[in-house]
C-alpha cells in the first residue's frame, strides 16, 4: 500500500512539472503563431544552385 502511495506522489510530480513547463512555454511566446507552420509547407522553396553551377550555366 505504500508503493501506492508514494507512485500517486510521484505522478503528481510529474504533471507539475509538465505543467510548469506549459506555462514556461506558453509565457515565452511558443504558441503565438498558429497559422504560419500549417501552410508553410505549401510555399515554394528557393532553387539554390552552387558555384560550379553557375559557371557552366553562364559559358
Amino acid at each position: 500500500m505504500n508503493i501506492l502511495y508514494f507512485l500517486i506522489g510521484c505522478s503528481v510530480l510529474v504533471a507539475l512539472v509538465f505543467l510548469g513547463a506549459f506555462f514556461w512555454a506558453l509565457k515565452n511566446g511558443q504558441h503565438d503563431d498558429v497559422y504560419t507552420p500549417s501552410v508553410r509547407i505549401l510555399f515554394d522553396d528557393e532553387v539554390k544552385t552552387s558555384e560550379s553551377d553557375k559557371d557552366h550555366i553562364s559559358d
